[in-house]
């Protein structure tokens, strides 16, 4: 039983804003129809995360990061090959990043990420999340291996490389 005045009026309050609060979502959800992002797993190409070549020596890597692992888990890639990451979550707020490049993203739930790089070293990169995302964030992390070019490939037109970087710099 509450007898002091004040306390009976905190109540009352408190009771009328999370009735207040109830109706405005209820309103939202169903009266004005707004909804919460969708998850973007569930539409192609992300509903089977993939390398593809989209072109010679360029490559496009659709990647789900979730709970607490990345999809694929290992990429392989030409030496000299430019690669498109499109990232998203699945569940959680995540962080891509590539050890020994500039990449460094966000995945985050309802919302595609963007990163281009090229590759010219061969060798071994890790793929690490750097935003905690749970009990098992330590142990998420993919491979990207950039394998040596075959002796008969030729290398990329250097003038074609320059035009494409001074466009992407325009932009």
């Amino acid at each position: 039983m509450v007898k002091d005045p004040f306390e009976r009026v905190a109540i009352f309050g408190s009771g009328l804003l999370m009735t207040a609060f109830f109706v405005a979502i209820v309103v939202g959800a169903f009266g004005l129809g707004i909804r919460v992002p969708t998850c973007v797993t569930d539409v192609p190409p992300f509903d089977q995360p993939a390398v593809v070549e989209v072109a010679p020596g360029e490559y496009v890597v659709n990647m789900v990061a979730q709970m607490w692992l990345f999809n694929p888990r290992e990429i392989r890639i030409p030496a000299g090959s430019r690669v498109t990451f499109n990232v998203v979550s699945k569940d959680v707020q995540h962080g891509v990043m590539i050890e020994g490049t500039n990449i460094n993203l966000m995945a985050i739930p309802g919302v595609v990420n963007r990163a281009q790089a090229r590759f010219d070293r061969p060798g071994e990169y890790l793929i690490v999340c750097h935003e905690y995302c749970g009990v098992g964030h330590h142990a998420m992390f993919a491979k990207l291996i950039v394998e040596p070019r075959a002796a008969g490939s030729q290398n990329p037109n250097p003038a074609r490389t320059m035009a494409s970087a001074l466009a992407c710099w325009i932009r």
